[in-house]
């Protein structure tokens, strides 16, 4: 078993701070790096030390491998945590790092291979059982309308290597297929270097769910209760949640089972997520992919859970057994979990991103609120990396209250004059379909019309919220016909109030 004294965390923003300040905790000496455009950011002061590796573009600063273990050896460091991005998913630095006697906190180079190619992922998965969806390769146009054909429009093109949405295409006819198809290729190669793609049928009510893990290297593993994902903008995650609104407890289990399964079977250990599509309408799931990193949304896991899954991470990378049975686990689990994704964007504009200084800066505070970010006022946004300010979560007793805890806590969160997701959240968590906990991956293109208009009066929906909890508390003649079972009731019994 070797001690692990310093790390070195090659990243940057919230997520490089989220993790040296569980570093501080441990009395574990963190290692920061920055580039030139990144010299006055947040993270630095959060470090021991910090070093400067390069020019602003990521490729001549955070994507520099070899800058970044020449400064892990320099500053003497015994291991190397990669956050997520950047380098987090890359199994050839993950070798270097091991082939210059450094620790890799994070699972195997081989298996971070394997899982990578969402190809030979699938075939992992359906080794062990587990269902993916219908679909497979294709090796010329002519096999690609066979297979289209075969599994019914709409189908989904996706890129084998890489995510985060490219190289992705829904196809509706046969009419769009070979397009679709050479479009993909060319964002494929341009993303990973990589052109290959494959053919999946497309779930239209379709729910984005995942399952935290934790395996240690003696092979114990633990899943956490399921995330739900699904309200997204170009298939990347701008909400998530804990538990689901959407599954049961019985078919959690059987993807949790799922999760542990895959992983086992290609050799992963440390902490990771596997992801699923639940098809709602047949009640099935299908794998998805594996995330071999700590995710963005882990905080929602942390919340409900008690774990802190850096310092999990450090455990398994020391060789640390996990202690904790499965039941002892379920038996921790509490409350529930939202998070929201702050990100430099203009929402009325297709979501393109906002750069420049940020003047004010204000965050939500409270009970049950927390804020993982990366910018303080004074902060610049910057056009070489991420969008992402913060995560904003909340904890309540039940999804009603981390519903309004989190309306409330998006309203007191005031950043200027850059443009952000907080119009948006604010429409979302007011929506009655996302307080019935009746969404899927389509939301926002289904109820554009509401969440993006600039007129949409949000607030007079929280206001029926807030006047069915007064009728509530103090017994108004009213009540009576108001059913308390859900926010739902206060919707139906005040009207829609929407102008």
């Amino acid at each position: 078993m070797r001690s692990i004294k310093r790390i070195l965390i090659a990243n940057r923003g919230e997520i490089a701070i989220r993790i040296m300040k569980t570093l501080k905790l441990l009395d574990i000496e963190a290692v920061g790096v920055y580039s030139e455009a990144d010299k006055l950011s947040k993270h630095i002061s959060y470090a021991d030390k910090a070093y400067n590796i390069g020019e602003p573009e990521a490729l001549k600063s955070y994507l520099n491998t070899e800058k970044i273990i020449d400064i892990a050896k320099q500053a003497k460091c015994d291991a190397i945590h990669p956050g997520y991005g950047f380098l987090a998913e890359n199994p050839t630095f993950a070798a270097m790092v091991q082939e210059n006697a450094l620790i890799w906190i994070g699972p195997p180079p081989n298996c971070m291979r394997n899982l990578g190619d969402k190809i030979n992922s699938r075939i992992i998965a359906q080794s062990v059982g587990i269902p993916t969806t219908p679909g497979g390769t294709i090796e010329s146009i002519e096999q690609a309308h066979a297979l289209a054909n075969e599994l019914g429009y709409p189908i989904l093109i996706k890129a084998s290597a890489g995510g985060g949405g490219k190289g992705m295409r829904i196809v509706n006819s046969d009419k769009e297929l070979e397009e679709a198809i050479i479009v993909a290729k060319k964002e494929a190669q341009a993303a990973f270097a990589d052109p290959t793609v494959y053919i999946e049928k497309y779930i239209e009510d379709a729910h984005h769910i995942e399952i935290q893990f934790i395996i240690d290297k003696f092979g114990n593993g633990l899943y956490f209760p399921e995330r739900e994902c699904s309200i997204q903008r170009r298939y990347q995650k701008i909400v998530e949640e804990s538990p689901s609104p959407t599954i049961n407890r019985e078919v959690a289990k059987k993807m949790g089972e799922a999760a542990i399964s895959v992983t086992k079977k290609a050799g992963y250990y440390n902490a990771g997520t596997v992801e699923f599509i639940y098809d709602k309408k047949n009640e099935k799931f299908y794998f998805l992919e594996v995330n071999a990193r700590i995710q963005v949304e882990h905080p929602v896991t942390e919340e409900i859970s008690g774990f802190d899954f850096i310092a999990s991470q450090i455990d398994i990378a020391e060789e640390k057994q996990i202690k904790l049975s499965q039941d002892e686990l379920n038996s921790r689990i509490n409350g529930h979990a939202i998070e929201s994704r702050i990100y430099a964007e203009d929402t009325e504009n297709n979501f393109m991103s906002s750069v420049g200084k940020i003047e004010h800066y204000k965050e939500p505070s409270g009970f049950g609120i927390r804020v993982d970010s990366g910018f303080f006022e004074g902060s610049n946004v910057l056009i070489y990396y991420d969008s992402l300010i913060s995560k904003l979560i909340v904890k309540a007793p039940n999804r009603n209250m981390a519903i309004k805890k989190m309306y409330k806590a998006v309203s007191d969160y005031h950043i200027s004059p850059i443009k952000t997701t907080i119009p948006l959240l604010k429409n979302i968590f007011s929506h009655k379909k996302f307080i019935e906990g009746e969404y899927n991956t389509r939301f926002l293109e289904t109820y554009r019309d509401d969440l993006f208009s600039k007129k949409q009066n949000s607030s007079r929906i929280m206001e029926a919220i807030v006047l069915f909890e007064y009728l509530k508390q103090y017994k108004h003649p009213n009540y009576d016909a108001i059913q308390e079972s859900s926010m739902t009731s206060c919707w139906e019994s005040i009207g829609n109030w929407r102008g």
